[in-house]
């Protein structure tokens, strides 16, 4: 089959997948803290008009700032996917926006009291749980997936990423920390569905080896850090009362962070996402390139 016919064959895919934009039904709310400030923050999900996208907004500062959910309003990824301009900025956006991803939100105004998204048991389900309170809304704008025709590469420091033609969006991880007792390597394929995200992947928390989050506590870095908002490991030991969710607990949130990070592209993609040792950084550097290709061929 010629590169051409492949290009056709995944316009009709993409074509067939085109739905309706949608936003929810009324306003809701959340309560948390967020995890570098320690600070109690209420974040409000609020409908939004078609064509609005996802936007956070401070309502703590002056003037009230509005920043996009969009791959152009990165400033940071610290241990976290930072959105910020102005002097204004949203820390730990991925979780949030994963769940939005899951629930094909694509219109809402998310505000927040504070400058990070609560971060709750340090997983997503807080976020699907409160989506699961309020209906969607049907709009009648259009969202139309991005089909990935040529591979699209990502490397550094022994980080790989690459986008490749799928027919669906796909996130195969593998998770490595060479010689580890506990975690060493794991793999994890996850074909993205609104269905089985929320048991599948949104349980999984963020994790930390006791070692690399010891200093970090001790600092102030992470003023809110906790057993409650995230797996501690200690040698072969889970510090955490009960331990493991999911055996790979650990990879699975990373295909987590991976879909809430790609989200800023914007644009729903169908790819196969092959990530080896990836985080913020990388993630959203390739979320980068796929956001400049599809803004590019659509401006022809």
């Amino acid at each position: 089959m010629s590169s051409c016919d492949t290009k056709v064959l995944e316009q009709e895919r993409v074509s067939s997948s085109i739905r309706n934009q949608q936003t929810i039904e009324k306003s809701v709310e959340l309560v948390g803290k967020g995890l570098f400030t320690g600070a109690d923050m209420t974040m409000r999900f609020h409908p939004a008009p078609e064509g609005f996208g996802i936007r956070f907004k401070r309502i703590d500062l002056p003037n009230q700032p509005v920043i996009p959910a969009s791959i152009d309003y990165i400033i940071g990824t610290p241990r976290c996917t930072i959105i910020g301009r102005d002097g204004c900025v949203i820390q730990s956006v991925e979780h949030v926006l994963s769940a939005l991803k899951a629930f094909e939100i694509d219109n809402l105004l998310i505000e927040l009291s504070g400058p990070e998204v609560p971060v709750g048991d340090g997983s997503a389900i807080a976020f699907v749980e409160l989506l699961r309170t309020v209906e969607k809304l049907k709009q009648k704008g259009f969202v139309e997936p991005y089909a990935i025709t040529d591979p699209i590469y990502w490397s550094g420091n022994g980080v790989y990423l690459v986008a490749l033609p799928s027919k669906e969006f796909r996130i195969s991880y593998t998770l490595s920390y060479p010689n580890h007792p506990l975690i060493n390597s794991q793999f994890y394929s996850y074909v993205f569905d609104s269905e089985t995200y929320a048991e599948e992947i949104a349980p999984s928390r963020t994790f930390s080896l006791y070692e690399e989050i010891l200093p970090l506590l001790e600092n102030g870095v992470i003023k809110g850090g906790s057993l409650e908002n995230g797996v501690v490991i200690r040698g072969k030991e889970v510090l955490n009362p009960g331990g493991l969710r999911f055996p790979d607990e650990m990879v699975r949130h990373k295909i987590l962070d991976l879909i809430g990070d790609f989200s800023l592209i914007g644009t729903p993609i169908f790819a196969h996402i092959v990530a080896i040792r990836s985080g913020h950084y990388s993630n959203t550097c390739l979320a980068k390139e796929i956001a400049d290709l599809i803004k590019k061929e659509r401006k022809r």
